[in-house]
């Protein structure tokens, strides 16, 4: 099954956290994303966040894999207090895919697949696009500012 994995920190040494999840995945990934830097989303006044997308080809069932993210979450000592808040990392499941491409869906009390809010979402989108997501339509349907915004990081 190949997983489209959004990954974002604000909180401590964000390269670091972002690069623990690629760590973590190194034996299963096909694509990883630049990092990019992209303002807060939500509301809640907070640092600009890193984000970064990985493509990765696991053995996982779905619900294997989110809860090996949210395991990846509490190793960086990731605390759900305030919804959209800062946060060391997140690490979502944004789209799955079965051998022959096709999307696979969840819709249970735990995992909704693809992501309810991942296609509204320029810092999932943009780094999404770099590694061959085809997402462009739904870039399209954004404000172009929120678009700008989400920069590309150097190295």
């Amino acid at each position: 099954m190949r997983a489209v994995i959004s990954t974002g920190s604000n909180m401590g040494n964000s390269r670091a956290h972002l690069a623990k999840v690629a760590e973590d995945f190194a034996a299963e990934l096909v694509e990883a994303s630049s990092f990019y830097r992209t303002p807060p989303w939500g509301g809640v006044e907070q640092q600009d966040f890193l984000n970064q997308v990985l493509i990765v080809e696991v053995e996982e069932s779905p619900e294997e894999l989110l809860a090996r993210c949210q395991r990846l979450e509490r190793k960086a000592g990731r605390v759900r207090e305030v919804r959209w808040g800062p946060r060391t990392l997140d690490v979502d499941i944004v789209a799955l895919f079965d051998d022959t491409g096709a999307p696979i869906t969840r819709d249970t009390e735990t995992l909704t697949v693809p992501h309810p809010r991942a296609f509204e979402r320029a810092f999932v989108l943009v780094p999404w696009r770099e590694v061959g997501g085809d997402v462009d339509k739904h870039l399209a349907a954004l404000a172009p500012a929120e678009v700008a915004e989400v920069r590309k990081v150097e190295p």
